[in-house]
């Protein structure tokens, strides 16, 4: 169990490292291609993939479905639509730091559906206002934070998406499916869900001669085969392991991978500032990432949220199992 526990958290790690790597790649793809259109592109490259990993069809039931479709909606479709249409009202700072805050909404979304109060416990807090200082930090660097409230509540509403599929994945977890299957269901209900998207003004098809870029093509497949495939199952395996507040905290390492990439491949600086923010994340992520001490130990491990959540115990719109 115990090894299992650590690959749950190194799992976790995995995902949120190559996830910040990925600012840098759509960075570069924006300028060429839609956001829908890098998202669809993505989806199904990542469906492709998984299909010849893993080709067996999964059984379920129609509550089963309906929690695949809205893993689909909250944790594809929504969270990825709000924060590139976010990316276009607010500052791309605004969106770090407040996407960032995601592990807090998991946690207030995971007190009501979980029935469990101890995901708030005070070592969560500590850990998170010290890696929001340290993102903050990171983000800000001498710049100043400026407000856009249509933009920036996309991105809160991102979050509170991101929060939902990671407590459904917890759901499907359950079931006894593979992370691969979970992954590409959901990935499948991804594509219906922001096809429409596309097809009322987000995908172009004049201009075929974009995909015959190899930088572009590089990018793309990046984001298809690692940041989509690799990456949604390796969150959806953490999750399983640790529970999804356990798992989410491990976005505070976003900004951090973020700035040291743009380091790396875009030659940007990192002062003093920025690495006591890079210290003060990582220092927050430990905090964060300790389970409470008023959970109980036979549960700790097998949750990562504190709390025995029955294997049919509903999420909000979902039947019970019959």
């Amino acid at each position: 169990m115990l090894n299992r526990i650590i690959l749950g958290h190194l799992a976790a790690l995995f995902t949120t490292t190559v996830w910040g790597v990925t600012y840098v790649s759509t960075k570069y793809l924006v300028a060429e291609f839609r956001p829908a259109e890098i998202l669809l592109v993505r989806l199904l490259l990542a469906i492709l993939i998984l299909k010849c990993i893993s080709p067996q069809r999964i059984q379920c039931s129609r509550s089963q479905e309906f929690c695949f479709a809205m893993a689909g909606l909250t944790g594809i479709c929504a969270y990825f639509m709000l924060e590139n249409t976010a990316l276009t009202i607010t500052t791309a700072t605004n969106v770090g730091i407040i996407v960032s805050s995601a592990p807090l909404f998991t946690a207030l979304l995971a007190w009501p559906v979980l029935h469990d109060r101890t995901v708030l416990s005070p070592g969560f807090a500590a850990g998170f206002l010290l890696s929001m200082t340290g993102i903050l930090l990171l983000s800000l660097r001498g710049s100043d934070l400026e407000v856009h409230p249509a933009g920036d509540l996309m991105v809160v509403a991102a979050c509170v998406a991101w929060a939902a599929y990671s407590l459904i994945v917890k759901k499907t977890a359950s079931w006894g499916f593979s992370s691969i299957a979970i992954t590409r269901r959901a990935f499948m209900w991804g594509v219906v869900t922001v096809l429409p998207f596309a097809l009322l003004g987000d995908l172009n098809l004049e201009d075929l001669s974009r995909y015959t870029n190899p930088l572009a093509l590089g990018n793309l497949a990046f984001l298809g085969t690692v940041a989509s495939a690799a990456c949604f199952v390796s969150w959806n395996f953490a999750v399983k392991v640790l529970g999804p507040v356990r798992t989410c905290v491990y976005i505070y390492t976003g900004p951090a991978v973020t700035v040291l990439s743009a380091m790396i491949f875009l030659g940007e600086q990192l002062n003093c500032t920025g690495i006591f923010g890079c210290l003060l994340t990582v220092l927050g992520l430990i905090l964060s990432s300790l389970p409470s001490a008023k959970r109980p130990a036979a549960h700790s491990s097998a949750e990562g949220s504190g709390a025995k959540v029955p294997a049919d115990h509903p999420l909000p719109g979902e039947k019970p199992a019959k």
